[in-house]
């Protein structure tokens, strides 16, 4: 295990103001939320079609009988999975808190369920109180794709070098510039991003990349893994990672790999730090 995950401890840099508090009357409540990605747009509610957020509020105004709005603590791609993504709501309800998880999955399509629900604490922001994600991304390394598990694993073909992409992803690890891993047209006040922990294994015909950091640009882990996949099958020579994070060169790097084999397993709060190392073990 590297230094920074030894002593890793999950801080948020976020100060509670008057707009981190439920209006009078209402109570805040937060949801983890699991979901395949496949047939939506996307977390976020958009014109061009169905989103995990549009799908959530519409069961919760059913529900609730009252205009609900969920804030989400991040905003995945259309075709990206989530086993644990966070999102809070206010509501005057009286439903028990850990009902509320229960009623709402008799509501929702079968591709989307609450895996919890209850009572937020004071000052709860699911986005601006998290202090970390933990991303999986898996490959299905063999000659022909699978048919059972193909939405949630990119095809690779050819054989992948798992001893080599595990080393070159260590060269995420600390705190970096990251510009060079956002997708073009994003815009965000800062680029540097924390890495605590990147790991490449194999499972029989599955290489799953798994990553662990305060804060990831938009398409960011999509792009990591595209790299890794192209120095594992020899397309790029070794060391691209770093030459990346040091010209802050795209050209640098590999293609942005299929969303479909993306998942976002965890939101990292506050004394989530034995949860977040869980996933490495």
């Amino acid at each position: 295990m590297d230094k920074l995950s030894e002593g890793l401890i999950l801080v948020s840099k976020h100060r509670p103001s008057a707009a981190d508090h439920p209006a009078e009357g209402l109570k805040r409540f937060f949801l983890i939320v699991e979901y395949d990605g496949t047939d939506y747009c996307g977390w976020q509610r958009q014109q061009n079609g169905p989103s995990v957020q549009q799908t959530l509020e519409e069961a919760l105004c059913r529900l609730m009988g009252e205009e609900i709005v969920v804030t989400g603590s991040s905003r995945t791609d259309a075709g990206v999975h989530a086993m644990g993504l966070c999102a809070h709501f206010d509501s005057a309800t009286r439903i028990p808190p850990e009902k509320i998880a229960f009623a709402l999955n008799t509501m929702l399509p079968p591709d989307i369920r609450i895996r919890e629900s209850g009572l937020a604490k004071e000052g709860f922001h699911a986005r601006y109180s998290a202090c970390g994600k933990v991303y999986r991304y898996r490959f299905f390394n063999s000659r022909h794709d699978c048919a059972i598990g193909r939405q949630y694993a990119a095809h690779v073909p050819l054989v992948l070098d798992v001893e080599l992409m595990n080393r070159e992803a260590q060269a995420l690890i600390g705190t970096h510039d990251f510009e060079a891993f956002a997708a073009s047209g994003s815009v965000v006040k800062s680029t540097v991003r924390t890495i605590y922990r990147a790991q490449v294994t194999r499972c029989g015909d599955e290489v799953t990349l798994l990553v662990l950091g305060d804060g990831f640009l938009y398409n960011m882990v999509r792009i990591i893994a595209g790299t890794l996949m192209e120095i594992g099958t020899g397309k790029r020579e070794p060391g691209a990672i770093a030459k990346a994070i040091e010209t802050k060169d795209r050209l640098a790097l590999g293609q942005t790999a299929p969303a479909k084999g993306l998942t976002l397993m965890r939101v990292l709060y506050g004394g989530d730090e034995e949860t977040a190392l869980s996933y490495f073990d």
